[in-house]
Order: structure tokens, then C-alpha cells, then sequence
């Protein structure tokens, strides 16, 4: 395991969850007449303003250069035991944001072009209309631009072969961003929606009128036999309350819901380890954290579902041992990033389930119940998951600890693609 040192910086991204919280919970109506207002927090830092012309550097150099690990989609693949022959095909990902990247074509063409994928069909669909982009205003445009680049890349990057059907909603509300997931589910647009958004529990204030629309959109997906995957959070157990609090619409029991890790690939992509994704853990930063605390994976217990626990899974989250994304929508420098968050781990647990429903040649639909089943046999489990058993996940509060088996920070752990599609599509 490599080496990790003390940082700080943990009580003022506190102030500051805390703070979205509250502009969460209070300015729906700013952002469209909702009741409360979804946000998005993508965690980024620039790397390269183009491809190297030596390309990318191994994760060792750009460790030893950065302080990142910059990962490729050829090094996530193989860490995560990605076969070749999974590529999607025949699929169509459905992904959720509000107001959307202006730049997205061509954004993906020059990342695919970057990392020697093949463009895939890429349908932009606009439900509500399609919003005005001004990051200058107080929406929180660039924010969503940064986020519809991870997950249209990334969700692309593990499923090269797959359509994807971006759902724009015209804002951030709650209401508009539950009916462009309606839309979605209402058109059969595809077989895996991945949401990469949410709100704090503690933030909802026993609003259950629109707690009940988005539940009812989950059942109904679940009715379409559609997988629906969402976000754990980046600001720890807590995000950024004095008790534990899970992440809406991750705590929902419908949907798979995806914890955060920090991965550590060798430079020909085999996997060595993983820990809880917790900046904030001297014992846990990788790298140093030279550049300071991003956050830590969610995963608590829900106060919204007695029973139900955040989350699911997991999937490497941290900034430090992130992944690269191309960005170019005004107001942000045009480049590759350094990416994480728990909102990385969803699109790409998204195009892993379209690699399964490629393989079965029909759609998987809700899986909890499968991963269930997996993890209850000791065989499986071993062969389909990484067992994530270090961290916790406390960010300036109380957190969760990992341990043997499923735990709040990730879920059943880590995936071994290439043993659990066929046990996905076998159960």
C-alpha cells in the first residue's frame, strides 16, 4: 500500500457541505418551482491542457509528476477486469443532469479520440426544453457541465459499444429533474439510468409529496425492468450534518447505489488494493493529498427507509486516483481534468450493467436482489467483488467503518466484471 500523510482543510469543506445543503433545501424555487433542488458536486482539478504527445504517463509517473493517478479507460478496465468482448453493444444508457454541456459532442469526440474509442450514438434529448448555459449566473451551470462530461465519457468508456440517451432537465429542481427521469422510463429510453445527483436526507425537512414523485419514478423503472444507479455523496457519513445521513436518492431502496473508494492500479492497470475514499484519514489519503481534501464517500443508514442501508456497492471515487475527463464549455479551461466523487462510480456501474444486459441479451432491470444473492454465497462473492475491509468514512462528524462483507461506506465492495456479469446474468 503507498504511502499517505496528514492533511487539513476538513473543517472548512464541512462549512461548506453544509452550506449546499442549505441552498439545497431552501432555493428550488429559484431554480424552477421545485421544492427542493438537486446538486451536483464533481470534484476535479486541471491535468493537461491536450494529450501528451508520449501520451498519457503510467499512474506511477503521473503519482510521481502530479500527485494524481490520472487513470485511462484501458487502466480502469483491466483493474476492474473489464473483458474486451463487453463492450455494450446493442444497449442504450440513460443519463440524468440538469442544464447540460454545451460542448458535449465534441468534448466526447476528443476524448475518444484521445483514448482510441470508437464515438458512440450519442442522442441529446431535452424534455422541459433546452436551458439557456450561462456559468456566470447562479445555477450552478458549470457544475452540471463538469458532471455531463464525467458521466457521458465515463459511462461510455466502460460501455464503448452502447447508444447513450442524455437526458437534459431545463434546471436543477427537484420536480423537473424527477420528470426527465419520468421521461426516460415513459419512453424506454434505455435499460440503465445512472443519476449522479442528490440531496442530503437531513436537507428534505419531511417534504413527502416530492420524496413520493421521485419514489414513484423508481418504481416505475423498476416496473420497465430499467437499473437504475445513483450516487452515494462526496461529503461523507454525514454530508456535512452532526449524525449520520444518507444521500436522496441514493438511500432510496430502488435504485443500486454506489459508494466511494480509492483505487491503487499498478502501471499495467492489475489492481492492488482499495481503501474508503476519505480525504480527510491521514491514514487513508493517497499520495499525500498534496492538493488538499476533496471529500469523503457517503454512506449511512437512511432516516427516509427504516432497514435501508447507503450503499450498494463501491467504485473508485477519490480525486487522487481519479480519472481523466475532457472538458471545453465556456468559463472553464479547455483540457483534461483530474475527476472523482461517488458521481464517477455511478455512470460507470451503469455501463457495466449494459455490458451485462449485452451478454444475457436482455435487460437485468433491478439488481439489488442479485447482489444480494451474490454476496450470499461465499464462493461468488470472493470471485465478483473486491471486499473493501479498511476506512471510514467520518468527515468532520461521524461516519461508518468498512469491514468484512457489506458495509455503509461500499456496499459489497469493488467489481471483478468478468466473474459477475455471468452471475448477474445467471441469477
Amino acid at each position: 500500500m503507498r504511502s499517505r500523510t496528514k492533511i487539513g482543510m476538513v473543517a472548512a469543506l464541512v462549512a461548506a457541505v453544509a452550506a449546499v445543503a442549505a441552498v439545497a433545501a431552501g432555493s428550488a424555487g429559484a431554480a424552477g418551482g421545485g421544492t427542493w433542488a438537486y446538486t451536483v458536486n464533481p470534484l476535479q482539478k486541471y491535468a493537461f491542457q491536450a494529450e501528451p504527445a508520449a501520451g498519457f504517463p503510467a499512474p506511477s509517473v503521473c503519482e510521481a509528476t502530479y500527485g494524481f493517478a490520472c487513470y485511462t479507460p484501458d487502466e480502469i478496465r483491466t483493474g476492474y477486469s473489464i473483458p474486451d468482448t463487453a463492450t455494450g453493444a446493442g444497449q442504450t444508457i440513460v443519463i440524468v443532469d440538469a442544464y447540460g454541456s454545451p460542448t458535449i459532442q465534441q468534448d466526447l469526440q476528443t476524448f475518444d479520440a484521445a483514448m482510441g474509442l470508437p464515438d458512440p450514438t450519442l442522442n441529446v434529448i431535452y424534455p422541459g426544453g433546452k436551458p439557456s448555459f450561462n456559468p456566470q449566473n447562479n445555477h450552478n451551470e458549470a457544475n452540471w457541465a463538469s458532471e455531463t462530461s464525467l458521466d457521458v465519457e465515463w459511462a461510455h468508456a466502460i460501455a464503448p459499444e452502447a447508444t447513450i440517451d442524455l437526458v437534459v432537465a431545463a434546471n436543477n429542481g427537484g420536480d423537473v429533474l424527477d420528470n426527465a427521469q419520468r421521461y426516460a422510463v415513459d419512453h424506454h429510453l434505455g435499460s440503465v439510468m445512472s443519476l449522479s445527483f442528490g440531496i442530503p436526507e437531513g436537507a428534505i425537512h419531511g417534504n413527502n409529496g416530492q420524496q413520493a414523485q421521485e419514489h414513484a419514478n423508481l418504481a416505475a423503472a423498476k416496473a420497465a425492468n430499467m437499473t437504475v444507479f445513483s450516487s452515494a455523496g462526496d461529503a461523507g457519513g454525514n454530508n456535512g450534518y452532526g449524525f449520520l445521513n444518507a444521500g436522496y436518492p441514493a438511500s432510496d431502496p430502488l435504485v443500486t447505489s454506489v459508494g466511494g473508494t480509492n483505487l491503487f492500479l499498478a502501471d499495467d492497470g492489475s489492481y492492488e488494493n482499495e481503501t474508503v475514499w476519505n480525504d480527510s484519514d491521514p491514514t487513508l489519503c493517497p499520495f499525500g493529498c498534496t492538493a488538499g481534501v476533496f471529500g469523503a464517500t457517503g454512506g449511512a443508514p437512511s432516516l427516509l427507509y427504516p432497514g435501508r442501508d447507503v450503499a450498494d456497492v463501491g467504485y473508485n471515487a477519490s480525486v487522487y486516483t481519479g480519472v481523466l475527463v475532457f472538458m471545453s464549455f465556456p468559463g472553464t479551461p479547455p483540457g483534461f481534468y483530474f475527476v472523482g466523487g461517488t458521481s464517477s462510480g455511478s455512470p460507470q456501474w451503469a455501463g457495466i450493467v449494459a455490458d451485462a444486459d449485452q451478454a444475457a441479451g436482455h435487460s437485468l432491470g433491478y439488481i439489488n436482489d442479485k447482489l444480494a444473492a451474490i454476496a450470499s454465497n461465499p464462493a461468488e462473492y470472493a470471485a465478483d467483488f473486491h471486499d473493501v475491509t479498511v476506512g471510514q468514512n467520518g468527515l468532520g462528524g461521524p461516519g461508518t467503518s468498512a469491514g468484512p462483507g457489506r458495509d455503509d461506506p461500499t456496499g459489497y465492495g469493488s467489481p471483478i466484471v468478468s466473474s459477475l456479469i455471468p452471475d448477474l446474468v445467471a441469477g
